[in-house]
């Protein structure tokens, strides 16, 4: 299934682990551009500021913006410009890598957003729920990085801006990190839920053919809510 904006917890993460490699520092400095080549012709496209979901970094072009900044724009507000900037950091093949040493390899990245010579011949990021819960569930568990580095992914999931899905489904004030994506019929999130008193779990759904992204949106509630009650109560 197209992947949409959840491609961007494999870019945060591979981006961290090669920080620990010493081979890029997270206060690095990043050049604001919005210029970037297909995938598929190599051709280049840009960006439009109005089909993003977050606008004030086009404001910044031509300007040098910390890469350890443009994360926690990609996560939290999920901005397309920033995840462009960085899948190029990251290095789709080697996100591929640490993908399938995690067990993740049902999920892959492959390029940027809006990448529309890609997208028409089925160039896409793709991710099934398993291959999104081995990756939540690979942050969660410390398995990639440090538990410093572990810590602070875990704080910019749970600063997540989008919360209309599985974190509104759970009780007020539950702990929670989360990553959402949609692009047109599809809807999906994936979170790591701490329930109090009981074990943390990850929980991933993804949707496809709503129209409607309230009712998609209100099917991840509902699930996000029995799951809670199946995994705390009795």
């Amino acid at each position: 299934m197209h992947a949409a904006s959840t491609m961007k917890v494999p870019v945060m993460l591979e981006l961290f682990r090669r920080a620990e490699a010493g081979e890029l520092s997270l206060d690095e400095p990043v050049p604001v551009r919005n210029e970037f080549r297909s995938i598929a012709d190599g051709s280049s496209y840009s960006l439009t500021v109005s089909d993003d979901s977050e606008h004030g970094l086009y404001g910044q072009l031509g300007e040098r913006v910390p890469l350890r900044r443009l994360m926690e724009l990609m996560i939290t507000h999920s901005s397309n410009l920033a995840t462009n900037l960085l899948i190029d950091l990251a290095d789709p093949r080697r996100i591929a890598r640490t993908l399938d040493e995690i067990g993740a390899s049902e999920m892959r990245v492959l390029r940027g957003v809006e990448d529309i010579p890609a997208f028409e011949r089925g160039m896409n990021n793709s991710t099934t729920a398993y291959g999104f819960m081995k990756v939540l569930e690979g942050v969660a568990a410390g398995r990639v990085v440090s538990a410093r580095s572990t810590e602070e992914m875990l704080r910019i999931l749970e600063g997540q801006e989008f919360q209309e899905m599985i974190p509104a489904g759970l009780p007020p004030g539950t702990r929670v990190g989360n990553k959402t994506g949609w692009i047109t019929r599809i809807q999906h999130d994936g979170a790591i839920v701490y329930p109090p008193n009981r074990p943390p779990y990850v929980l991933v759904v993804l949707t496809r053919g709503f129209t409607d992204r309230e009712r998609a949106a209100e099917l991840g509630r509902e699930i996000s809510r029995r799951v809670y009650r199946a995994l705390t109560e009795g």
